[in-house]
């Protein structure tokens, strides 16, 4: 009698995480079938009915669609809910400095950043965005740091390799920057930032 009722009770249990997981999932589906058409309210509001406060998933999306709505307080509430959620998590932290950036707050970026690369040095996002962060505040020495990694791990990656050669240009290192640029233009023929750096080194 008590495996029956045991038996039992395990069925409803199962039957009901069943039905849990099923509406979760039609959530999700749902919500990307708003994304699609940007109707981000409604892709909103469909995962809002089955929002779990412990669900890392949930917040993650929701960080993200609040911030393609344009309401970055609201994109930051549930990232930062994501990422106590899971410390380690680099993509929470990544969609994280998407609303920091459109509010215009880049310590708070290049911290984030640089938590990344502290968990992640070879994450190639974080040093290239650092790379030019740093880059357009005219730290050169920090720049080169971080772009050089990436042109290392991606030799042949157009946007690291031009921006090392700016970046060398900017150091006055002419030899450096006219083999980047000349690099940049194998990659991306005809290239007008790599055409207009050699210019400048004639």
């Amino acid at each position: 009698m008590k495996k029956a009722v045991f038996i039992f009770l395990m069925a409803m249990a199962t039957t009901g995480y069943g039905q849990q997981e099923e509406a979760l999932q039609k959530a999700f589906v749902d919500s990307y079938r708003y994304e699609q058409q940007a109707d981000y309210h409604t892709a909103v509001a469909v995962l809002q009915n089955v929002y779990e406060s412990g669900s890392y998933e949930i917040n993650l999306r929701l960080g993200w669609l609040y911030y393609l709505q344009g309401d970055y307080p609201q994109s930051l509430k549930y990232y930062k809910v994501a990422m106590s959620l899971l410390p380690y998590s680099i993509e929470a932290r990544l969609g994280y400095v998407l609303p920091l950036a459109a509010m215009g707050n880049w310590n708070e970026v290049v911290g984030i950043y640089e938590s990344i690369v502290e968990t992640d040095p070879q994450n190639t996002l974080a040093n290239y965005r650092l790379g030019v962060i740093y880059y357009e505040r005219g730290e050169y020495g920090r720049a080169k740091t971080y772009v050089e990694k990436v042109v290392n791990l991606y030799p042949f990656d157009y946007d690291s390799v031009v921006l090392l050669g700016w970046i060398n240009l900017q150091m006055k290192d002419y030899r450096k920057a006219q083999v980047l640029f000349n690099k940049s233009l194998l990659i991306r023929p005809g290239d007008a930032s790599a055409r207009a750096g050699l210019q400048q080194i004639k």
